[in-house]
């Protein structure tokens, strides 16, 4: 099992580690040093390929790999545009059922204990995270990085991962509005954004921000039977019904969702077993999902401005 990794950030290098650590064989190719034809060139030697670059530059990288026949793994976000998530979608149509997207929270146990629960009585729901960016990794600078480009960045793509949530528990959702708040030193990027999301009987908010100073992330669902209390940060996880809460318990170690999306990723490419995942983020089942992220973005409408310094 050869597989070429293409993007040396972080999460480059996460996906490049586990591949090894399931006993691929794993190359980790830097974008910014191979550039498009050093990226291209390398596909020829293996037998799948994963895409962690800026979001902006993945386009060619999808053509050339899947005119190779190569299953991809691509990470989250799709696109940005409603046009190129279809352009991509008409792309990889021949590798999509052995390809997959980086939703890697599909596995967290919390996640499924949620999809696999009767939600037909939710009439209302509300998906937050954030946290100060500033503080995400040691020696890493906003402003340097893909986040802070008009093009691709901003925190409702980089934080996209409750809209895909939203759209597992309640398929079927549009974009009502989108409001957003941005930066004077770094245009066209939001800082915040809430997203306002509405289906037959069901309306709800998806709201993310790079401000917080600690992390927050929580999911709540109201319903006429029971009320869903989730707290992904705190692991605290409240089913509240008539006779009164219960909490479940879902430890989570956070590395295991990533080795668990890419085995299944491995699975799929080199024809083995699934883990039966009914979740599992494969690219042609997860269209619906990239397109509500495009369409959100695209529907930004900035109201304001933050102050904070950001780096």
């Amino acid at each position: 099992m050869r597989v070429l990794v293409i993007g040396s950030g972080s999460i480059g290098r996460r996906h490049h580690d586990n591949l090894e650590k399931l006993g691929a064989q794993s190359r980790l190719l830097s974008w910014r040093e191979a550039g498009p034809g050093g990226a291209v060139a390398a596909m020829d030697d293996v037998g799948a390929v994963v895409i962690a670059t800026a979001t902006n530059v993945r386009l060619p990288l999808i053509e050339a790999a899947t005119a190779r026949s190569l299953p991809i793994y691509i990470e989250k976000p799709l696109a940005f545009r409603p046009a190129e998530v279809e352009a991509i979608a008409a792309l990889a149509a021949p590798v999509a059922e052995r390809s997959m997207l980086g939703y890697m929270m599909r596995y967290h146990p919390a996640v499924r204990a949620l999809a696999g629960s009767d939600l037909s009585d939710v009439f209302q729901f509300a998906l937050t995270i954030g946290h100060d960016v500033t503080q995400w990794r040691a020696n890493w600078r906003f402003s340097e990085s893909y986040a802070a480009k008009a093009d691709g960045g901003g925190v409702l793509l980089d934080l996209c991962h409750e809209l895909d949530l939203a759209a597992c528990l309640f398929p079927g959702l549009t974009v009502a509005r989108v409001e957003s708040l941005g930066h004077r030193a770094f245009p066209g990027v939001d800082f915040a954004s809430r997203i306002s999301l509405t289906r037959q009987g069901v309306v709800g908010d998806v709201s993310m921000d790079y401000l917080t100073p600690l992390l927050h992330r929580r999911t709540s669902l109201r319903g006429t039977e029971r009320m869903h209390e989730f707290d992904f940060a705190a692991q605290v996880y409240r089913v509240i019904e008539p006779s009164g809460p219960r909490l479940l318990d879902l430890p989570l170690e956070r590395n295991a969702m990533f080795l668990d999306a890419m085995r299944d990723f491995l699975a799929l490419a080199f024809g083995g077993e699934t883990s039966g995942n009914p979740l599992m983020p494969r690219l042609d089942l997860c269209l619906p999902s990239a397109r509500l992220v495009a369409d959100a973005w695209s529907k930004r409408v900035f109201i304001g401005e933050i102050t904070k310094g950001i780096p």
